[in-house]
């Protein structure tokens, strides 16, 4: 019995120190949502050129936007997390707990390409166009958890209001498949979802 009333209080205790933290404390690594959703905003510009005919350029040529703000996005990964690990001030729980969150959100959007990807392979060419139409969806999914998280860590409304929305954006995206608003929508929803919230994230934690 004293055993699991230590356990109790500990476990209490925590939780208490927990959100005394994430109210004190901003979300770290602002730079690099913001980066994330700016870059994957342009790509989707870049598709959306290339969809109505102002680019002269191929479909074909979609993935040189894709691809080069993945290779952007990762050379920004390496600048920052380098230099959020070595900045001042208290690495929360809260922190600790979001961080793997949006961590985890990336390896799963990675790993769902690669299986679309797969998908592809097995099933034909013809398929890749559906399966990625599914993307812009399913990555807001991804970020509506990512907000989810952040949310109950820091308690935040304004980020439960964001997870929110990003659910509430996959379905509307996916109604516009196959029409060049699709990429239009898509990277406003970058923008105001990871882009600018990103910003003020990182604007909070330079004045803390």
């Amino acid at each position: 019995m004293n055993a699991n009333a230590e356990d109790s209080a500990a476990d209490i205790a925590w939780m208490r120190r927990l959100a005394e933290e994430g109210r004190d404390a901003p979300l770290r690594g602002g730079s690099i949502l913001m980066a994330g959703g700016l870059l994957y905003a342009v790509a989707s510009l870049f598709h959306w050129t290339l969809l109505v005919g102002i680019v002269p350029m191929s479909m074909d040529s979609t993935w040189i936007g894709w691809v080069g703000a993945t290779l952007a996005f990762w050379a920004v990964l390496a600048l920052a997390i380098p230099r959020l690990k070595r900045s001042e001030g208290t690495y929360t729980h809260a922190n600790r707990a979001a961080g793997i969150a949006w961590s985890g959100m990336g390896w799963g959007i990675f790993a769902l390409f690669a299986s679309m990807a797969v998908l592809g392979w097995r099933m034909g060419e013809a398929a890749l166009p559906t399966l990625y139409l599914m993307m812009p969806s399913a990555i807001l999914v991804f970020y509506g958890v990512g907000w989810a998280v952040s949310a109950a860590m820091f308690r935040s409304r304004t980020m439960w209001i964001l997870s929110f929305a990003s659910f509430a954006a996959a379905p509307i995206l996916a109604a516009l498949a196959e029409t060049p608003a699709l990429y239009l929508a898509y990277a406003a929803a970058l923008v105001g979802l990871m882009g600018l919230p990103g910003y003020l994230l990182m604007r909070a934690a330079k004045r803390v």
